[in-house]
Formats: C-alpha cells, structure tokens, sequence
C-alpha cells in the first residue's frame, strides 16, 4: 500500500470507527469491562458496620484492634490486540480481506479504550510474533497501532497462534484483557490458550468468510492454500463434492467453537460480508447479563 494510500485509508477507518464507538457502543465497554479487578488501598481499623470478611487478621492480631483491609475498583485497563495476520487471512470472497476486517475492528476496540483512558498494545503475528507495541494511552498512540496493522509486510505466511500466546504469556505479567484476532486456521493450541486465559481476561474473535464455508456452483475452480501455497483443481459442479466441502468446513467451526467453550474462553465470530459493530455490541450484552 502506497504512503497516501495508507493514509487515505487510515483517515476513513479513523472516521468510521469514531462514530461506531460513539454511536453502538456508548456505555458498552465500560459496562462490560469496568471492574474486572480490584486493588488494595489501605488498612484501616474496623468500623461498625464494616464487613467482618474483609478484617486483616495479621494487623489485628499484632495491634490488638480489629483492622480492615480496603480495595478499589481498578480504573485502569490495559487492553492487548493480538492479531494474526497471516496468509490466509489475506482471503477475502468480497470487498475486504479478512485481515482489513481484523485491522477496522481493532481500531473499533482501540479507540473505544482510548475513550476510556485505557493502554492499548499490540501483538502482531504469523508463524512467528513480527512485532510487539508496547500498551500505552492516547489517540496518536491509536494511530500508530492502525498504521502498523494496515501497513503491515508480513515476513512469514503460516500461522503458529501457540508462539503468540507464549509471547504474550511471558511479556505481560500483569493481568490484562486481550483480543485474541485470528481465523484459527491452525492446531495445537488450545492448552496454551486455556493456561493464558486463568490468568488474563482472554477473548476470542474468529474472523470468518463465508466462502470459506460453501462453494459456488462454479465449475471446475483452482483452490489454493494461502500458507502452503498447495494448488489443487475441484469440480464444484458436482454436489456431492460440494457437500463433502461444507460438511468438513462446518465440523471445523464446530470443533473450534467447542474446544473456546471447554476453555472457558469467549468467543465472537464476525464475518466480511456483513457490518460487526451489531456482533460485538451483542457480545457486549451477553458479557454484561453473566456478571
């Protein structure tokens, strides 16, 4: 992408998702992820009237008063956007790939923790993590992860997800929610996401096409393999290979949305040929009727 294109398109995703945030999800994001955790403040003596779990043992029994120990919601988030952009997310069966669609719908979370004085980092990976940005504040801070993501020149085209977890594993010692942005097109790790997702607030978001799903009557077609690059010529006049395709397609999805539920991990699938503010806003509510 040429700078002035870049630039062109950064501007009108900036546009876009500023009233997305403003108009879906207005009260939203803080509703949903205000008070995942809270921080200790101070110790002080009991009050009548105090809850008696909250008594600090320690500090009562070395002064002889009942002491209390206070905390506060935390106020402070730190969000991390990880996101695959590999090979196969360059697939796209209508007017954008599925990897513009995960680039819009990060700056649609980023912005919309900017707006609530949150940090915001970036993860970017393929089969191996390409680059890391570490969360700061601010709209200028947002930019710059937008024009990374959209600006992006990949070096690997396959897609290792449990590289990415263990990375963010080790670098992010304080507990953070991530947006794990990916087809998951790729196996082996799921304990890693289950091991990360005990500690972090870990959501999954499945970016889907749904060509990827069901062929076209479309006679014989080559179909390519994106992280591969295996070529292989299919008759999708036939039905019964038609058939075989989506009943493969559609036990892959299963499979993959069973094993997020056996995790514990949330899950929102968003697809290209459709607008995503309304599944994320969905989401949101669903997030905020189980707490």
């Amino acid at each position: 992408m040429l700078d002035h294109e870049l630039l062109a398109k950064i501007r009108q995703i900036q546009i876009y998702t500023s009233h997305a945030v403003n108009a879906a999800f207005a009260g939203q994001y803080e509703s949903v992820f205000r008070g995942r955790g809270m921080q200790f403040e101070e110790v002080r003596e009991y009050i009548p009237g105090d809850d008696i779990r909250d008594i600090d043992w320690n500090v009562t029994a070395r002064t002889g008063r009942a002491h209390i120990k206070r905390f506060v919601e935390e106020r402070e988030l730190t969000i991390i956007l990880a996101v695959d952009l590999s090979g196969s997310g360059d697939f796209g069966s209508g007017e954008r790939s599925k990897n513009e669609l995960a680039a819009e719908l990060c700056a649609v979370l980023a912005f919309a923790a900017i707006r609530s004085n949150d940090k915001v980092g970036l993860l970017i990976f393929t089969d191996q993590v390409e680059m890391f940005v570490p969360p700061k504040k601010g709209s200028s801070h947002v930019l710059r992860i937008i024009r990374e993501l959209l600006g992006f020149k990949k070096q690997g085209v396959k897609t290792n997800i449990k590289a990415a977890l263990e990375h963010l594993a080790r670098t992010n010692k304080k507990k953070a929610v991530i947006f794990m942005v990916s087809d998951f097109m790729a196996t082996g790790y799921l304990r890693d996401m289950t091991l990360l997702g005990r500690k972090h607030d870990l959501i999954a978001v499945e970016v889907h096409d749904p060509a990827e799903a069901k062929l076209p009557a479309a006679g014989i077609i080559e179909l390519k393999d994106a992280e591969t690059g295996q070529r292989i010529f299919a008759d999708t006049s036939s039905r019964r290979f038609r058939k075989s395709y989506e009943t493969a397609a559609a036990k892959r999805r299963a499979e993959l949305l069973s094993g997020f539920r056996s995790a514990g991990i949330d899950c929102i699938t968003v697809q290209t040929d459709k607008p995503y503010i309304h599944d994320i806003v969905k989401f949101f509510h669903i997030r905020h009727s189980r707490r």
